[in-house]
């Protein structure tokens, strides 16, 4: 069975994105927690992806390692990116690239299909496809990078739930620019 983990950036009062999907709060990371997402990036053997993160990562990524100031980790990460395979789940995406399948179904469904698969660990990004799999119970880690910014509102990192979940912590550790990284496993 694979482990699913759902991992991002977020804001100190819990958003993934400010009001009209700004992502801009989080500037870019120190090269120190880049490198930590580019290794959890590595340990993955599948990616899934709702429609706005893909678009984000895919009008970027593909040619990432391309740019002139590039960094090596950068360029590690572009690499990556193409070439492990990922799911995109949405009902207008009509045309992918770089190893990736689009699901315009069941995204619970498929989610759990591929949790019962043999293979390693799979992350999935997004606020709301990862909350649709929060609530079905599917999630297994927690990865939450928090930023010491308050935007007061916008796409929240964690959905309404109907259960509690309760988590073990695993692992904390504090990046450049006061960046506080939690992680926990789900209690089962």
């Amino acid at each position: 069975m694979r482990k699913l983990i759902f991992g991002m950036n977020l804001t100190l009062d819990g958003y993934t994105a400010a009001a009209g999907d700004d992502i801009g709060w989080s500037g870019p990371p120190s090269d120190e927690l880049f490198q930590w997402w580019l290794e959890q990036e590595q340990a993955n053997e599948l990616t899934l992806y709702g429609r706005k993160l893909w678009e984000a990562m895919s009008s970027y990524w593909p040619t990432g390692d391309q740019q002139p100031d590039a960094t090596p980790a950068e360029i590690e990460f572009a690499r990556n990116w193409r070439d492990t395979p990922k799911v995109v789940f949405s009902s207008t995406v009509d045309k992918v690239d770089w190893n990736t399948r689009v699901v315009t179904g069941d995204a619970v469904a498929e989610i759990t299909r591929l949790k019962a698969e043999d293979g390693g660990p799979m992350s999935i990004g997004g606020a709301t496809l990862a909350g649709a799999a929060m609530r079905a119970g599917l999630i297994d880690e927690y990865a939450v990078a928090t930023y010491p910014i308050l935007v007061g509102g916008g796409t929240p990192y964690f959905t309404a739930l109907d259960n509690w979940v309760n988590l073990n912590l695993v692992e904390t550790r504090t990046f450049p620019g006061g960046v506080v990284l939690t992680r926990y496993e789900t209690r089962r």
